[in-house]
């Protein structure tokens, strides 16, 4: 496996970075996940976007163009001969000194890692997975804004191991004011009387790309999408409820906190998107091959 640190590709084994980089040290850095299908990079150039995005929000200036990223990326995935797979690009503010000081840093360290992913099982998507809500809050727009993809996911992380001593497969996480946010990694939508809802990003949900792509979906299907801020009320009473990102894609829920959503089995809004996307993601995308 080829690695790509700072412009070279470099073995999985000889992939290292400094202990004084400030990644690790401080999460202090940016990150995209963005998926490979059939020989393609799905939405690569929005992934990017997304990356320098979230690298200016925190003033760190990636020391390569959106472009040359583009370039690496397809090339990390054709030399390590990906049609079907994960990309992890990884921006972080780079070596230097013990203290938290950014200034420090001379030069952020830009990583990109191609390899194989599969969150759930095949059988979460054919039958559903149960989710818990989770007692850890998302953290407050006014603290750090949800829009920005950093490297510390501690909280996400935290609310994750809550739902799995739960012995749930995801959690539903809350803001501050005790709407619904997101899940630990995920999206959320749910469906009811033939209309879409789904929480609105101020409400404390990352800006999923897939989230975009799946309300089109919804768009181009006539079906009506209303971003509005719901409630664990708004979900236990749903018709369908269904996750969406790029690592876990479209994941059916059928039960949340012992509530069983609609009949217990995915609904038939889910079943559609989770056929659509398979079929857009199989034929659009950047070019590896």
């Amino acid at each position: 496996m080829k690695i790509f640190i700072d412009g070279e590709f470099v073995d999985k084994e000889q992939a290292k970075i400094s202990v004084f980089d400030h990644g690790l040290l401080y999460g202090d850095g940016v990150f995209e996940g963005i998926r490979a299908y059939n020989g393609r990079i799905f939405k690569l150039e929005e992934h990017v976007q997304r990356l320098f995005d979230s690298a200016k929000a925190i003033l760190l200036n990636i020391p390569m163009t959106a472009e040359q990223l583009c370039d690496a990326c397809v090339r990390c995935c054709a030399l390590n001969n990906l049609h079907d797979g994960y990309l992890r690009l990884v921006v972080t503010r780079g070596v230097g000194s013990l203290g938290l000081n950014p200034e420090s840093c001379a030069k952020p360290t830009v990583i990109i890692i191609a390899d194989k992913i599969q969150l759930y099982s095949p059988e979460v998507y054919e039958k559903g997975m149960r989710i818990v809500t989770s007692s850890t809050r998302r953290v407050s727009p006014a603290v750090f804004s949800p829009a920005i993809k950093s490297l510390n996911y501690l909280n996400n992380i935290l609310a994750k191991i809550e739902g799995q001593l739960a012995g749930a497969q995801e959690v539903l996480m809350l803001n501050e004011q005790g709407y619904v946010a997101e899940c630990s990694g995920d999206n959320v939508f749910i469906v009811k009387n033939n209309v879409i809802f789904t929480p609105p990003i101020y409400a404390g949900a990352l800006g999923g790309i897939t989230r975009r792509v799946v309300i089109e979906l919804l768009h181009q299907a006539n079906m009506k999408v209303v971003e509005i801020q719901l409630t664990r009320y708004d979900v236990y009473t749903a018709e369908e409820c269904f996750l969406t990102g790029t690592g876990a894609e479209i994941v059916p829920v059928v039960e949340v906190d012992g509530r069983t959503i609609g009949n217990g089995t995915p609904g038939v809004v889910t079943k559609s998107m989770m056929d659509a996307y398979r079929k857009l993601t199989a034929s659009t995308g950047r070019r590896i091959f």
